[in-house]
């Protein structure tokens, strides 16, 4: 203390008269949760698929012999403003379905005539004359017709990948069944007939390929493309009944059973000295589990090889006519198969489907299902999936499907009485303990997913999901 100043004041500090909180906390047993997970969802997708047995591994597709083929989408290149067609994309139509003379098929696509369009262009008109093929490689387009009332009647949408006109290469007398008006801008590629004919008197196999095709095509079809069955109805007396069988497809696809793995390791000191009041190995073998079942979902969604978006058939693919999901879009999605199940959609198209409800003064329809309430349109059920993805200019795609064997719709596929089988389809093998005491188990999931047939799934593609209706 310096001399001459006043003595240092320390404050008193309050004396502890019990023990405190923290201290005793060391102490004390706490009440804890289960370990959680953000990642975990509702997987509606996984619970409303009825699962069939698949033994060996494979289940096998068998169906009628349809002559419907040629019906996917065509892809193209594009090296800065230029676009050009694959030349095996052409595989796609219709009349060129197998035909595999790449040569032939690269002189076709070098003939194809690139077009730039505005939004509002008038590309046919109804009724005039139709002599070439418009092959659509950007844009969004709208077939109209004049209805029974002299009214604009929209027909159909087309967009990246779709075709119209395929039949004007044939038919020199052929003319447009419709209007089709841009309603963006964008890009065709148009065949002329005179092209394609000068490409057939040059290539022979071609030219060969094409008697083929319209042999294929005086075949008996019933409305679907199957082979027809024939039959006698509403006769009389002695009449003599036409003999039938039922063909089949001699090459039936095969769906093979797909793996998610994993190895998890448990370090034996955790599961000795730390496994109460919970079971370490256990939570851990819980956790590991749920987030195999996320990723089984997500495969059966965007999986290339048997994913429901990859696989839905070319037919069942339609475009909202206004670009949000509007009730008439859910409603042509429901109009093409019979005893639609229910349909998935990303949480957001959900909630777009809701606002565009919203502004037509339109309620939709709740149901119970497993204890849950959820939307629904038409007596279906609108399930959340958020593996449905979305794209950066805020699209995704909106799915509807009928299921179950019974049904001839979608099924899933698993393999049930596996070695060390933890829950069906889903085994965990203990794999030893190795020199750094750790204990692993390989964990592994066997799943597909099969179309019995194609009208199964319907998907509502081009969604736009960030409208906001006034």
């Amino acid at each position: 203390m310096t001399v001459g100043s006043s003595p240092e004041v320390r404050p008193e500090l309050p004396r502890q008269s019990s023990l405190g909180t923290a201290a005793a906390r060391n102490l004390a047993t706490t009440t804890k949760s289960a370990p959680q997970m953000q990642e975990i969802t509702s997987r509606w997708l996984l619970r409303m698929l009825p699962w069939v047995d698949a033994k060996g591994g494979t289940y096998r597709v068998n169906r009628r012999l349809s002559y419907t083929v040629g019906d996917g989408t065509v892809e193209f290149v594009q090296e800065g403003a230029r676009v050009r067609v694959i030349p095996r994309e052409l595989g796609e139509l219709a009349l060129l379905r197998g035909f595999d003379d790449v040569e032939a098929l690269t002189a076709l696509a070098d003939r194809c005539v690139q077009r730039d369009f505005r939004a509002g262009e008038t590309l046919v008109e109804g009724g005039a004359p139709a002599d070439r093929l418009h092959l659509v490689a950007h844009g969004r387009l709208r077939q109209t017709a004049v209805g029974a009332y002299d009214e604009a009647v929209v027909l159909d949408v087309l967009a990246d990948g779709d075709r119209f006109g395929e039949k004007a290469l044939l038919d020199e007398d052929a003319r447009w069944e419709q209007t089709v008006v841009a309603e963006t801008s964008g890009t065709l590629l148009t065949l002329s007939r005179a092209d394609f004919a000068a490409v057939r008197s040059m290539a022979p196999s071609l030219h060969g390929h094409l008697e083929a095709f319209s042999a294929r095509s005086r075949q008996r079809q019933n409305h679907r493309g199957e082979a027809e069955i024939a039959m006698s109805a509403g006769h009389a007396g002695e009449h003599e009944l036409p003999g039938a069988f039922v063909d089949y497809e001699l090459n039936p696809r095969e769906y093979e059973l797909s793996v998610a793995q994993t190895v998890l390791r448990v370090h034996t000191r955790v599961a000795d000295l730390y496994n109460g009041p919970m079971n370490q190995t256990e939570e851990q073998l819980r956790l590991t589990i749920e987030a195999l079942r996320e990723r089984q979902e997500h495969e059966l969604v965007n999986n290339r090889e048997f994913g429901l978006l990859h696989n839905a058939d070319f037919k069942q693919r339609i475009q909202p006519h206004a670009g949000p999901p509007t009730p008439d879009d859910l409603d042509e999605l429901l109009c093409r198969r019979r005893s639609s199940k229910f349909f998935l959609a990303h949480p957001r198209t959900i909630a777009a489907i809701g606002r565009e409800f919203n502004a037509r003064g339109i309620y939709p329809d709740h149901l119970d299902l497993d204890g849950q309430r959820v939307t629904a349109w038409r007596g279906v059920p609108i399930l959340p999936c958020d593996k449905i993805p979305i794209t950066p200019e805020k699209t995704s795609s909106i799915l509807v499907m009928r299921t179950g064997e019974d049904k001839q719709g979608v099924i899933g596929l698993r393999q049930t009485g596996l070695p060390d089988e933890y829950e069906p389809g889903l085994s965990v093998r203990f794999m030893g303990v190795d020199e750094k005491a750790m204990t692993s188990y390989l964990v592994s999931a066997y799943y597909s997913a099969a179309i019995l047939v194609p009208d199964a799934v319907g998907v509502l593609e081009n969604v736009q999901i960030a409208h906001w209706p006034k």
